[in-house]
């Protein structure tokens, strides 16, 4: 055993100081990652693979499965059958076979721009330097090379690189979309005649600023290239052909730099070009849909109170059903068969499991079993709901998970988990690293609020953080907390605020304004001072929409009057409790300085600090190894303060 994991294991159970039938880091990191990966062409059989972490190697291990679609017992198999396994160059990424079999698109980096000093100066070969003389120098965690990921139309024949076509020539543009993009980003139509494929054909400071996306449709007979979704100025994403082919259908924003607008499902009439929106009034937002297999349904997948459910559009009189409810997630629509529509599932003492969900009765029946035997060892923490009244007369919801075991005679520690996005659902999710149970088991109560800024309780309260990010969304924070804290149960001197991203934000700035309510903080990636984030950050459209515009903008009232009150860094004078930060060298996000500004100023006031630096991290932590490290000390930190 080497000493890492030797090391790894002590420190696992030494954090754990309750039985090993409690969750600990390391059965955390040995639960299987379950991901749907196709059917079989007779539509009788399920494909899906699992993902475990191997600590020692710093990398997963994934194995492949299959199962009846009807259920029963999962066999191991050593590959998926039919994957495709076509002739391109090894840099090529999102295949896909047109419906008759004989083209196949794909994408692959094109070299435009020279940005780097050794394609500008060739007789300098040991030289690192880059080059630029506009924004969108870098993006996530990636520095912009001159190379643009373009996608390629072939015959789907042995060599076909021979064939290929570049569909996006000559164009300083990307498919898949940057950073998160994947192969949904390109599509054959049914007759399998056009490709239609996503992208933002920005650059510069335009790309930096803009969140309009659009939907392109290329002409194979003759070439030609149309913009679908002209005149639609936010994100549209997401195009998926009806099964007869006769109608597209994606996802839609309506606002030219508002990331976290309401998500609509949008339709068009393949042969009229004609538009339809289906959700313009419904009151929240589509994050992920199929078709049904008669065409006549849209089955979708959206957030409500706290969870995401699974339900279905009749087409015919745009009427919505709910037809999944209860305290989980479905997370991803896999395949229907009949009246079964396999999905994911989560909830926040379970990892995802494949499941069948009856469409009519909204039943589910359990039909992966990937991580039933370590958790008939793993003792389950209750959630419950909560609810507060808030001043202004609405009512605040929260998750509250309690400890196995627990004991309402017995005082306990509380953290108040401050969710980021800052428009992204708290809900039944499960994370290996902002993992509630795990908490839970470490012997904290965690209260959980679906702060003002959350999608699940209609658009408004979505839409209302935006350039008021210190207003309600602290208060809704203050509320919560001081709410819990009536309860018996609870130590009124022990309760901490953690998180990350707009979380992060939240906990340096509650670390100014909280009154003596908090005895120890955790920000991860947090914003700490607005003004340099606005200089360092790369996504502008975000930072213009959500704090209101540039800092040097005198007439601007609202971007004024965020970067006077709503910036954590002009109340560190009254920051008086511990805080631990941690921040990723490669989160161009949230820039490294945010992080060092917010630990340096804790520093030179006194207080007892930590700075955890994770070099080779972006926004998020995702090295198995890296992982391990950052709980541990997460736990070692509360340890020691709260």
């Amino acid at each position: 055993m080497n000493k890492f994991f030797r090391v790894f294991i002590l420190s696992c159970l030494s954090f754990s100081a309750f039985s090993q039938s409690l969750l600990t880091i390391e059965k955390l990191w040995s639960l299987g990652r379950v991901n749907y990966q196709g059917v079989s062409k007779d539509a009788t059989t399920l494909y899906y693979s699992v993902s475990v972490p191997d600590i020692a190697e710093n990398k997963n291990k994934t194995t492949y499965y299959a199962i009846s679609l009807s259920g029963g017992k999962a066999k191991l198999i050593d590959a998926i059958p039919g994957s495709i396994n076509i002739k391109t160059e090894s840099q090529s990424e999102n295949v896909k076979v047109s419906p008759d079999g004989k083209k196949v698109i794909y994408t692959r980096d094109v070299k435009m721009q020279k940005m780097h000093s050794t394609d500008l100066y060739p007789n300098l070969s040991k030289s690192n330097v880059y080059v630029y003389n506009d924004l969108n120098q870098r993006h996530w965690d990636t520095w912009e090379d001159g190379a643009y990921s373009h996608v390629f139309v072939a015959d789907n024949v042995a060599d076909n690189a021979l064939h290929e076509k570049d569909i996006m020539v000559n164009e300083q543009f990307d498919c898949p979309q940057k950073p998160h993009g994947g192969d949904d980003d390109l599509i054959f139509s049914a007759d399998s005649k056009t490709v239609v494929y996503v992208t933002k054909k920005k650059s510069g400071k335009q790309y930096a600023q803009s969140t309009n996306t659009d939907l392109y449709a290329y002409n194979m007979a003759n070439g030609s290239t149309v913009n679908l979704t002209e005149g639609m100025m936010g994100f549209d994403t997401h195009p998926v052909f009806s099964n007869s082919g006769n109608t597209l259908a994606w996802l839609s924003m309506k606002t030219d730099g508002f990331e976290s607008d309401k998500n609509e499902l949008w339709v068009m009439d393949w042969n009229t070009r004609e538009k339809k929106n289906l959700t313009a009034n419904w009151d929240e937002n589509v994050n992920h849909f199929v078709w049904s297999t008669d065409d006549r349904k849209i089955y979708f997948i959206a957030p409500v109170r706290g969870t995401e459910q699974l339900f279905e559009m009749e087409l015919a009189t745009q009427k919505i059903t709910q037809i999944t409810k209860g305290m989980f997630n479905v997370a991803d629509l896999c395949y229907q068969n009949g009246n079964t529509m396999t999905v994911t599932r989560t909830d926040m003492n379970h990892a995802a499991e494949l499941y069948n969900v009856d469409l009519n009765t909204g039943t589910m029946v359990q039909l992966s079993h990937v991580n039933d035997a370590a958790y008939a060892n793993i003792k389950m923490c209750d959630v419950k709901e909560r609810y507060t009244e808030l001043e202004n007369g609405q009512t605040l919801f929260s998750w509250v998970i309690y400890p196995p075991n627990f004991d309402p005679e017995k005082k306990y520690p509380v953290l108040l988990y401050c969710q980021g996005g800052p428009q992204s659902a708290l809900s039944q999710f499960y994370s290996y690293r902002w993992n509630f149970q795990l908490m839970a088991s470490n012997g904290y109560i965690v209260i959980a609020p679906n702060r003002t800024g959350m999608p699940g309780w209609g658009t408004q309260w979505n839409a209302a953080i935006s350039k008021d990010w210190g207003g309600d969304p602290m208060r809704d924070y203050l509320a919560a907390t001081d709410d819990i804290a009536t309860e018996p149960y609870v130590d009124k001197q022990r309760i901490g605020a953690v998180g990350a991203s707009y979380g992060g934000y939240s906990v340096f700035m509650l670390a100014g304004i909280h009154e003596g309510r908090f005895k120890t903080f955790i920000s991860h990636c947090g914003l700490f001072d607005l003004r340099s984030w606005y200089g360092t950050t790369e996504e502008i459209w975000f930072a213009n929409w959500d704090i209101g515009g540039a800092y040097w903008d005198k007439n601007n009232k609202e971007a004024q009057y965020s970067y006077k009150n709503f910036s954590p860094s002009n109340f560190v004078s009254d920051w008086t409790s511990p805080i631990m930060i941690i921040q990723g060298g490669k989160d161009y996000r949230v820039p490294i300085e945010q992080g060092l500004q917010a630990f340096q100023a804790a520093q030179l006031k006194g207080l007892n600090s930590r700075f955890m630096y994770l070099p080779d991290e972006n926004h998020w932590v995702l090295k198995a190894q890296n992982g391990v490290v950052w709980q541990t000390e997460f736990f070692k930190w509360l340890k020691e303060t709260l």
